[in-house]
């Protein structure tokens, strides 16, 4: 079958990436910093003059820094630059009106949904197989929804009220994540976590093949 040309963008760790290389596919990834497994096949710099490469399918993870709901509070506390978020917008849109036919963009809970267009699909890793809890965004085009492929099953915690709530292994009993402050936590929770790269590689190039 045909080698999928697949840019993976936003991306330092090389797992979705990888993921289609494991299937034989062409792909590489872009970010800003160098790739975290040193692999060949990244491209260390801006990802907008890539995107006109003939690619047939691209997955996009735009920083969700200036975007996710749960930071927004610095900016209408007036402790950040509003143009900040115009801006990653601004790029967010470039990356959907991109000229390849297949596209998925991932985010979490963010502000594209009220400012461009609410997500195709919403998913947790522990759907593929991850024993985590991490409600990510997916924008679609052209692509069908992932299929969950293997799920969790969490602990269930009890409140004082006989009350029962599910948590998976990256939440502690409060819901809370049990990643601690510091400075590469960001690094951490961008991670794609390996079940849900692996679904997109299989079910995203069964799907190219069939457009």
């Amino acid at each position: 079958m045909k080698k999928l040309r697949v840019l993976v963008g936003c991306e330092y760790s090389g797992r979705v990436r990888q993921a289609f290389r494991d299937l034989g596919h062409l792909a590489w990834s872009c970010d800003l910093l160098p790739a975290e497994d040193g692999s060949r096949f990244h491209v260390t710099g801006d990802i907008i003059p890539l995107l006109d490469d003939n690619w047939d399918l691209a997955i996009f993870h735009p920083p969700c820094t200036y975007l996710s709901v749960s930071g927004m509070h610095w900016t209408k506390r007036g402790l950040r630059d509003p143009q900040l978020t115009e801006d990653a917008l601004v790029f967010v849109q470039k990356l959907m009106n991109a000229p390849i036919p297949l596209i998925a963009i991932e985010n979490p809970v963010s502000i594209i949904s009220s400012r461009i267009r609410k997500p195709d699909q919403i998913i947790h890793p522990y759907q593929f197989g991850e024993d985590a809890s991490k409600k990510t965004c997916l924008w679609l085009k052209g692509l069908p929804l992932l299929k969950p492929t293997n799920f969790v099953s969490p602990r269930m915690v009890c409140r004082g009220d006989k009350v029962s709530l599910p948590r998976w292994g990256n939440q502690c009993d409060g819901g809370q994540s049990k990643l601690g402050p510091g400075d590469d936590r960001w690094r951490d929770r961008s991670r794609t976590y390996a079940g849900i790269a692996r679904a997109m590689a299989y079910q995203y190039s069964f799907a190219a093949y069939n457009c």
